[in-house]
């Protein structure tokens, strides 16, 4: 029976890997997970990635961005080695730090703003959302909310309908005579 176990271990593990992405490496794990190599290959996008990734390293290509909800499909990931890639520091590189924020956080000082010059050399962790830029999001001002205006709009109503109210009681409850 234990023959029929490494079998089945090895069949696993040779699953694993052929989703591999290209030019990586991967090394399937005891843990039945990845261990996913991309460092150095010159990356500028980022590859699909096994859903069983536990350990992605990133390091050392020129990657500048990383799409929203990259790493939200790899729930084991447990460590992402990003550093020294040419990062262009603005909203599109907001996904990677919270992600960072979230799982790695010690590992923020050790990725690097290449660009834009106003940022460039610093790393992620010190930079400000103003700094990261808006990619066209915009707060509503609380002012300008629909919701607001409805609110006003309700409680002059009400005032308006008290004032009323008084009125006509003012008038029948006047001097009886």
């Amino acid at each position: 029976m234990p023959t029929w176990g490494t079998l089945l271990l090895l069949g696993a593990m040779v699953e694993a890997i052929k989703d591999c992405p290209k030019p990586c490496t991967c090394q399937s794990l005891e843990t039945m997970g990845l261990w996913v190599d991309c460092t150095g290959q010159g990356l500028t996008v980022l590859p699909t990635l096994p859903a069983h990734t536990r350990h992605l390293l990133l390091a050392n290509n020129s990657l500048h961005r990383v799409p929203p909800g990259a790493f939200d499909h790899i729930l084991q990931l447990q460590t992402l080695n990003v550093e020294h890639n040419p990062w262009h520091c603005d909203c599109s590189l907001t996904y990677l730090r919270l992600w960072l924020e979230d799982h790695a956080p010690e590992d923020l000082h050790l990725v690097h703003c290449a660009s834009p010059s106003l940022v460039a050399d610093r790393p992620i962790s010190q930079l400000t959302g103003n700094e990261l830029g808006n990619c066209g999001w915009q707060l509503q001002a609380s002012w300008a909310s629909p919701s607001v205006w409805w609110d006003v709009a309700l409680v002059v109503v009400a005032a308006l309908s008290l004032a009323l109210l008084a009125g006509l009681l003012c008038m029948t409850a006047g001097p009886q005579h």
